[in-house]
């Protein structure tokens, strides 16, 4: 008995050990970072920005993978289905938590298959508006809806988007109606708006600059917590009587379900020091992205908070992909 005690401490001992060692070499090879859109978005520009600067503070090459299709789901299901060790990781948008509600039934599990490790960015939506109605507010919007009902008529990237539900978050909140005019993308949105075909849209800061910086479309409204520094004299949602209002275009950083805690602890922290440097802070600044980094616990809360907002909003407006 003795003897066979010995040897079983020997073996636990061996592995916790083991364990120690794992802990201390994480990580040990190259890291996937899949990006579940084409190159060329916010997605993949914070990415690529993200894995060059994470990679340096980790001490390991991260490896930037675009796997796009069906609005996020192709690259998160690839990295469900990975290994949960650290090695494929999921940069992703409110895509993710849209898609748990709008999709039936749904691709994955939110939840139970992903592992939020930090929010790393965010991007308030601006709301724009037609040169043609001389319009300088979101009250003077709102007023105009008033005064014209059916001949309001909003821009989005497509069905489900966080253009698409924030723009029927403000109808809700506002009291107006307006027509959805779906579009693939947000670069086709922008001439019809100029042209007064559409009157508003909730564009991403990125896509809207290069029609606001000479006047062709009108911003009136930031749909963040405080004003962006890319429209310092552009009042938010809030200011304009719209409180708690947030059309956000974050980008959270995951991992598949059960990453061992080390694993989860290194990315967190290395993200966080990632975040901190000038160098990203300024790249990100290009797009009117702010860098955030969030600790797990506090990922996982906002994932959740912006799950149960959208979904209220899709639920009320009875949106459907087809």
């Amino acid at each position: 008995m003795r003897v066979i005690l010995r040897a079983a401490v020997i073996a636990l001992f061996a592995v916790m050990l083991a364990h120690a060692a794992a802990a201390e070499t994480y990580p040990t090879r190259p890291i996937r970072l899949i990006l579940p859109y084409n190159p060329g978005g916010i997605v993949d520009f914070v990415g690529r920005e993200l894995a060059q600067h994470l990679g340096a503070e980790i001490g390991q090459t991260i490896v930037p993978e675009n796997r796009p299709g069906a609005g996020a789901v192709v690259g998160t299901d690839v990295v469900i289905r990975s290994a949960p060790d650290g090695y494929t990781l999921l940069l992703v948008d409110p895509a993710l938590v849209i898609n748990q509600t709008l999709l039936d039934p749904p691709p994955y599990d939110v939840f139970k298959d992903l592992e939020a490790i930090s929010v790393v960015s965010s991007a308030p939506n601006v709301v724009v508006v037609s040169q043609a109605l001389n319009i300088t507010t979101l009250p003077q919007l709102v007023a105009y809806g008033k005064a014209n009902p059916g001949k309001l008529n909003y821009a989005s990237p497509g069905v489900g988007t966080t253009g698409h539900l924030g723009a029927e978050m403000f109808k809700q909140r506002a009291g107006i109606d307006a027509t959805h005019v779906p579009y693939k993308g947000s670069g086709g949105a922008f001439p019809d708006i100029i042209d007064n075909k559409v009157q508003f849209t909730f564009a991403s800061i990125a896509s809207a600059l290069p029609f606001t910086s000479d006047n062709r479309v009108v911003p009136v409204a930031v749909a963040g917590d405080k004003r962006s520094p890319v429209y310092p004299n552009v009042p938010t949602l809030e200011e304009q009587g719209f409180p708690n209002f947030a059309v956000d275009t974050w980008l959270t950083l995951f991992a598949p379900a059960a990453l061992p805690d080390d694993a989860r602890d290194k990315l967190n922290a290395a993200v966080k020091v990632a975040l901190a440097k000038p160098e990203l802070k300024a790249a990100l600044a290009t797009i009117g992205v702010e860098p955030r980094g969030t600790s797990p616990q506090e990922a996982a809360a906002f994932i959740k908070a912006e799950y149960d907002k959208w979904k209220d909003i899709i639920v009320k407006a009875n949106i459907k992909t087809n």
